[in-house]
């Protein structure tokens, strides 16, 4: 199954999503909001969410799959201001996405192209089995 990957998500956001319900994310990483922007949210939109970094991402490292929700893109303008010397505009591109989890997953091949494309992973549903 190929998707769009989200790399370097804390632990703590992958356990909370474990729980099963929707939860938004803001996404500052540029890696990330680009990804997200290319998404249009639906009922066959999923995700592949995982802690390792962008650049250490490989086979074999596991992670979640998502479903997306929604999807909101940006921009937020900040002003430092210290009368009447110094004086700072920044604007900060965030993507907001609302996920809800569908299954633990590993990955299998990873594809990444230019800074402006989003990283795609083909991924192998983890199946869990337990003896009786």
């Amino acid at each position: 199954m190929k998707m769009t990957a989200l790399t370097g998500i804390s632990g703590a956001v992958l356990n909370e999503l474990k729980m099963g319900k929707p939860r938004t994310l803001e996404l500052q990483s540029a890696h990330n909001v680009i990804s997200i922007a290319a998404l249009e949210p639906g009922p066959d939109t999923y995700l592949f969410l995982t802690n390792v970094d962008l650049e250490d991402l490989s086979p074999g490292d596991v992670g979640i799959i998502v479903r997306v929700l929604s999807v909101s893109v940006s921009m937020k303008r900040v002003v430092d201001y210290i009368h009447p010397v110094y004086y700072e505009e920044r604007e900060r591109l965030t993507a907001r996405s609302q996920l809800r989890y569908c299954a633990n997953s590993m990955v299998k091949t990873v594809r990444t192209g230019t800074i402006c494309e989003p990283v795609t992973v083909e991924v192998v549903k983890a199946a869990h089995y337990r003896a009786i």
